[in-house]
């Protein structure tokens, strides 16, 4: 993979952020936001590749301009250095390549060992045993939680201090995890940092994942507000509980949600920004400007006119001679 490739990765992965961004300013405050997120990270993983494959030009092209031209004589070992630079086919890099193959290796193993942990820690047997509260079948546990755990079998996970909590408080704990569970969640989090974990250098795809995150709880709490009302209550009860669930490992989805994004949740709960329809109409009309933007600049190429007269000149030289 050439570095002037994977620059243009990058750029269309901060691209796509921005498009994220808008449109998300764009909706109203109780509007669902996960599958915005989603799908962004899923496009910014896997459109370059596409656009490579079918929307290649020259970079000496972009837009009808050339912004630079390539050495036309590749046969030193410095103008193919330079070729190898600006190639998106071109396998090149054999240090960044074993780095890419040695990190996605690394992250996987940290992924299933984490899964592991987890499970092992909420399963059923010895300090941990099954029981219903509040009519929703959980996992109660000594200091893990609460959360939502589990791919394919999610189940719901709360320490026995939450059992001490008043009738009114535990119940927005339960119905917290509860919704995550029956949203399946884990198994959206989980793909999407799969997704994610496939290009460890493209920055733009981990801040994607942290706003999915976000999402991910915003979403849930505009559900469990909805469903049993009192925000004021709510936001006083995620103080409480951060408090309280210090003492254990932190997980994801769970009530207190990822690491830095209480502020913005109880923002959102307690002073929902109200967006004018200007602003709104506005957000998306720049969004629609990136989106053309990104499709229709060029993925860079290396400009093969060049080698295809050079070897076209020599076979007409030695037919000559011939």
């Amino acid at each position: 993979m050439a570095l002037l490739c994977i620059s243009y990765f990058i750029a269309v992965g901060a691209c796509l952020t921005g498009v994220g961004l808008l449109i998300e300013q764009s909706l109203a405050p109780a509007a669902s936001r996960r599958w915005l997120w989603a799908g962004i990270i899923v496009i910014s993983a896997f459109l370059p590749p596409f656009l490579a494959a079918w929307h290649s030009s020259s970079v000496v092209a972009i837009w009808g301009y050339e912004l630079f031209s390539l050495p036309a004589h590749p046969h030193t070992s410095e103008t193919s250095v330079s070729h190898n630079l600006l190639d998106c086919n071109t396998i090149y890099g054999s240090y960044f390549n074993w780095s890419w193959v040695i990190a996605l290796n690394v992250l996987l193993v940290w992924g299933i060992a984490n899964a592991r942990r987890v499970s092992r820690l909420s399963r059923p047997g010895g300090l941990s045993h099954n029981t219903i509260v509040d009519g929703v079948d959980v996992v109660l546990t000594e200091s893990v939680g609460p959360a939502t755990v589990g791919l394919w079998r999610s189940r719901v996970v709360l320490p026995r201090w939450v059992l001490a909590l008043p009738n009114s408080e535990r119940r927005y704990v339960v119905r917290h995890e509860e919704e995550h569970r029956t949203a399946r969640d884990t198994w959206l989090l989980g793909a999407m940092a799969v997704v994610v974990s496939l290009a460890p250098w493209n920055l733009p795809l981990w801040y994607q994942l942290n706003r999915l995150r976000l999402a991910v709880e915003l979403d849930c709490d505009n559900r469990v507000v909805a469903a049993l009302g009192n925000p004021g209550a709510y936001s006083e009860l995620l103080f409480k509980v951060a408090e309280a669930a210090s003492r254990g490992p932190r997980l994801q989805p769970a009530f207190l949600g990822a690491s830095g994004s209480l502020e913005k949740r109880l923002v959102a709960l307690l002073t929902p920004s109200r967006t004018r329809w200007i602003q709104r109409f506005g957000s998306v009309i720049l969004a629609a400007l990136l989106i053309t933007t990104i499709l229709s600049v060029p993925h860079p190429q290396r400009d093969v006119s060049a080698h295809v007269a050079k070897h076209a000149g020599g076979h007409q030289l030695a037919g000559a001679n011939d």
